[in-house]
């Protein structure tokens, strides 16, 4: 399987390298393919290093601006024109999305592939690894969302919120044993 990744450039400590190296050395050793934004810094190497030393593949999609920063060892890489170009080829490359801790770069990829995921544009299951307890604010707008009419969708259709990296591999194996069978709140 091929899975996306949304997550931070910025080196970040531990408590969110951590849980993002041991979701790379699962997918790398489930031998499925990483594709993200191609970068070599911060919490997007970390990613990309645990599923290469892992034997997983990687695809990397950048744009002109960050190629300066992009892997030069990834199996694939694609230099996007420009930040849209480069959330479509992200979507499209992948079976699957994953969403790591990140600034606003990462919540509007993540909040796009939902809008998108919504609108009936792909099926892809989506999932936000909750890593110490980060997403929980976005969780409960979510929710209040969906209670308040604005999700014309059930929020459990959209976004798995995983807690730790095995139960977000496992959600994503599951869902592709089970094509259509939505995600989970």
């Amino acid at each position: 399987m091929d899975i996306c990744v949304f997550l931070s450039a910025a080196d970040l400590d531990e408590r969110y390298t951590r849980p993002a190296r041991d979701f790379a050395e699962l997918l790398g050793k489930a031998g499925h393919t990483l594709v993200w934004g191609g970068s070599e810094s911060g919490l997007m190497k970390v990613v990309a290093d645990g599923v290469q030393e892992s034997g997983g593949r990687l695809v990397g999609v950048s744009v002109d601006f960050l190629s300066h920063v992009a892997r030069a060892d990834a199996d694939e890489m694609v230099i996007a024109r420009d930040l849209a170009e480069r959330k479509a080829l992200l979507l499209a490359k992948s079976d699957a999305v994953v969403v790591m801790v990140g600034g606003t770069g990462t919540l509007d990829e993540a909040t796009e592939i939902l809008e998108l995921k919504k609108h009936g544009k792909h099926t892809k299951p989506v999932v936000l690894l909750n890593t110490a307890g980060f997403y929980d604010g976005l969780k409960e707008q979510f929710r209040r969302m969906e209670a308040e009419g604005f999700l014309p969708v059930p929020l459990r259709e959209l976004v798995f919120f995983a807690e730790d990296p095995r139960a977000a591999l496992d959600y994503l194996e599951e869902s592709a044993a089970a094509p259509g069978t939505g995600a989970r709140a």
